[in-house]
C-alpha cells in the first residue's frame, strides 16, 4: 500500500487536513470581536450620556480615566482585530510566499502606525493639547 492509500476513511485524510493552528487563531477573533462588542456599547451608552456633544465636553471626558483608558482599549482592540481579519483575507487570496509575507507585513505596519497615530491623538486630548 503506497502513501495514502488506506482501507480506513481516517488513513485516507491523515495528513492532508488542517495544519493545527487555527484553533487560537479563531479563538482570537472572537474573543476580540467580543471585546469591540464590549466597547463599542460602552462607547455609544457613553456618548448618549453625556449632556451634548461639544468639542470641550468630549475633551473633558476623554481627560477623565473613565473616558480615556476604554477609549484606547478600544482603539488597541479595533486595530488589532482588523489587522486580524485582513491577514486572514490575505492568507486566503494571496497564494505566492513573497506576496504573502510582503502584504501581511505592510498590513502590520499600517495597523500599527495607525493605532499609534489615534492612541497618540487620544493622549494629547486627555492631558489637554489640541489633536
Amino acid at each position: 500500500m503506497s502513501l495514502g492509500e488506506s482501507a480506513t476513511p481516517l488513513g485516507k485524510v491523515r495528513g492532508i487536513g488542517s495544519a493545527g493552528d487555527g484553533g487560537g487563531h479563531w479563538l482570537s477573533e472572537r474573543v476580540s470581536s467580543i471585546a469591540l462588542l464590549l466597547l463599542g456599547t460602552w462607547l455609544v451608552a457613553s456618548l448618549l450620556l453625556l449632556p451634548n456633544l461639544d468639542h470641550g465636553t468630549l475633551r473633558a471626558w476623554l481627560s477623565e480615566p473613565s473616558g480615556a483608558i476604554p477609549m484606547a482599549l478600544l482603539v488597541i482592540t479595533a486595530f488589532y482585530h482588523g489587522v486580524d481579519g485582513m491577514k486572514v483575507v490575505v492568507d486566503d487570496y494571496v497564494d505566492d510566499a513573497g506576496n504573502n509575507f510582503a502584504v501581511n507585513t505592510l498590513l502590520l505596519f499600517l495597523g500599527v502606525g495607525g493605532a499609534a497615530l489615534a492612541l497618540f491623538a487620544l493622549a494629547k486630548t486627555a492631558f489637554g493639547g489640541e489633536a
